[in-house]
């Protein structure tokens, strides 16, 4: 691929990028997705007939210009037809959680007012129905598959295979008339996740998503160079961080998009798709690493006694204590482990983008010794949502979160506050003025999150504003922080630690299930998770973990004490955000008898 992409400031809005890159790209293939065990592709210029198609036939049920239409798919090749379908109509996309709940679902409707809701499945359709049923505004529902519907209200249903039929004269005619949407109307309303209360729909318009597009392509063309690029989509496609990074970005650069299975084949489909991005977040780092070690770990002394040597060198290179006298392991390595580990990515992998949560450095230093190009991005919905990312050419370094992007302005206020300016800044929150000019101030968004700058220009994220732990002395303590180490061990699943305007730090654990059932085995014992955490051998073993971490911690963030969570932090639960985030103020009104319990005595 010799294009170089630099060409982003001249495009009036999104649908026009995705335009210019499939006239250019014609019959190459766009899309992939499985089917019946074989990955079949769709070519760019079907592709761009079938967003005319369904941008035409929106218009023909009577949609207009600024009106929203709600989507809610897993990731398929139909969510990315759907997202510029809307768009290309002039109308605002609104995309929404697959595993959102019925209430969930009620809200967005009611207070984005969409006139219209695309759902891929029958079964996403269960919980979604009724909330559109009850719905004073919505008119006409799109099943991306046939929806089994046993009484509709006033909806009319439509069949996506009708609406997304188009001709290359309906690609045209939308090239022109694409031209009346600007860079700063409204694309999409991305309803946050929710840390501390009901979900609000962030603004995003068309030119906060191509500032996104124009900085993100300009590290990958500058540092890793574009050539062929394949991107595996994985993280949900109605979060911001995969839409602009794993949707519009591969876009932008010409490049094709493979959407994973799922979680359990994620593995497999990188094997066989060969990406050379793909945007992720840590907590599947923190996943992955666990399974590569307990695999070479079986594998006997010498893959193990590599894997051991790999690391140390790796973090004495990344330390800046590079020895000469590693040569021939370097090379013996680049022979023997390296490629092992490299095909397990594809084989083509240039960079994995971590993002939507903070990425403990030892994370990051292990992917790098074993050669896989791991880069932490930071930012958030309001911001398009890419603010900086780590990049070679800067010097990668895993505490920090890189440089800001081009065009991307950022100041450290005199709190420690990181605010932002740009156009990548969205719009502000969807009727919601209150908090719109709480969070952007005199053009700057206040994001809530601590941190400075290092010797080289890189963010250095320290914490959130809002969780910063403030103990009964005045000290602070950075939750994530602890958190993150914590649930580096292997005995550990998840944890939250507390101790807001109290003497020292306590936490809620959830034992790692996998770990458990081999430590019951060993013992001889059955196998029950709520009888074990009663168990003191267990206790203890527990406690031996939070010991490991409190050695790498600073007298005021130790945890002194723990008690076991009843079960996992879920989204089921409430307790976690769709982006696997922990919900701190839900978790701490239902353990809080225990929290409060470990301060006595």
């Amino acid at each position: 691929m010799s294009e170089q992409f630099n060409d982003f400031d001249s495009f009036p809005n999104l649908v026009s990028m995705f335009l210019s890159r499939a006239a250019l790209r014609g019959d190459r293939p766009f899309l992939g997705f499985k089917d019946a065990n074989e990955w079949r592709t769709i070519s760019w210029a079907e592709t761009a007939r079938r967003v005319a198609g369904l941008a035409k036939n929106l218009k023909s049920m009577g949609l207009k210009k600024g009106d929203r239409v709600m989507l809610v798919s897993e990731n398929r090749p139909e969510w990315c037809i759907a997202d510029l379908g809307i768009m290309a109509a002039g109308c605002i996309t609104v995309p929404t959680y697959v595993t959102n709940l019925e209430r969930d679902h009620q809200h967005i409707l009611d207070n984005s007012q969409s006139r219209a809701v695309i759902v891929s499945t029958a079964k996403l359709a269960q919980s979604l129905m009724p909330a559109v049923v009850r719905s004073s505004e919505c008119e006409f529902v799109i099943g991306m598959e046939p929806l089994k519907v046993a009484q509709k209200g006033q909806q009319s249903l439509h069949d996506w295979a009708d609406m997304v039929q188009g001709t290359d004269a309906d690609v045209a005619a939308l090239r022109e008339a694409s031209a009346l949407v600007s860079r700063d109307d409204i694309a999409c309303l991305i309803y946050t996740s929710g840390t501390g209360g009901a979900p609000r729909g962030v603004m995003q318009h068309h030119g906060a998503i191509l500032c996104n597009v124009d900085g993100a392509a300009e590290v990958l063309r500058e540092d890793f160079g574009l050539d062929n690029e394949r991107f595996l989509s994985f993280l949900p496609l109605s979060h911001a961080y995969e839409h602009s990074g794993g949707q519009y970005l591969p876009i932008g650069v010409g490049a094709e998009i493979y959407y994973a299975e799922g979680l359990e084949k994620l593995a497999a489909n990188i094997e066989e798709t060969q990406p050379t991005v793909m945007v992720v977040v840590p907590r599947l780092f923190e996943v992955l690493r666990t399974r590569m070690i307990k695999t070479v770990e079986k594998q006997g002394k010498v893959p193990n006694y590599l894997l051991d040597k790999a690391l140390s060198i790796g973090e004495r290179d990344y330390g800046g204590k590079k020895r000469l006298r590693d040569g021939p392991m370097r090379l013996l390595l680049s022979r023997t482990l390296k490629p092992k580990i490299q095909a397990k990515f594809g084989g083509r992998m240039k960079a994995m983008v971590s993002g939507g949560a903070p990425l403990n450095p030892d994370i990051g230093i292990f992917f790098q010794s074993l050669g896989i190009t791991l880069l932490q991005g930071y930012g958030q919905t309001e911001s398009g949502p890419v603010v900086s990312c780590n990049r070679p050419a800067a010097g990668i370094k895993m505490d920090t979160v890189g440089p800001p992007l081009k065009n991307v302005e950022v100041k450290i206020a005199d709190d420690g506050e990181i605010l932002v300016r740009g156009e990548l800044v969205m719009k502000g929150y969807w009727r919601n003025k209150a908090e719109t000019e709480r969070t952007i101030k005199d053009g700057w968004l206040h994001t809530g999150d601590i941190g400075h700058f290092d010797e080289k220009g890189r963010i250095k994220i320290t914490d959130r504003k809002k969780d910063l732990i403030v103990n009964d002395k005045g000290d602070n303590v950075a939750p994530q922080k602890v958190e993150g180490m914590l649930t580096l061990q292997p005995e550990i699943l998840q944890a939250m630690v507390s101790g807001d305007k109290r003497p020292y730090i306590v936490g809620l654990v959830v034992p790692d299930p996998e770990w458990a059932l081999e430590w019951a085995r060993g013992q001889g014992m059955r196998y029950d998770f709520s009888e074990l955490q009663g168990n003191p051998q267990f206790r203890a073993a527990l406690r031996t973990a939070v010991d490991r971490v409190n050695k790498d911690l600073s007298v005021v963030e130790k945890v002194r004490q723990f008690e076991f969570a009843d079960e996992p932090f879920s989204i089921e639960n409430g307790e976690m955000t769709p982006s696997m985030k922990i919900r701190r103020h839900v978790i701490r009104e239902r353990y809080q008898a225990r929290l409060d319990g470990m301060y006595k005595g």
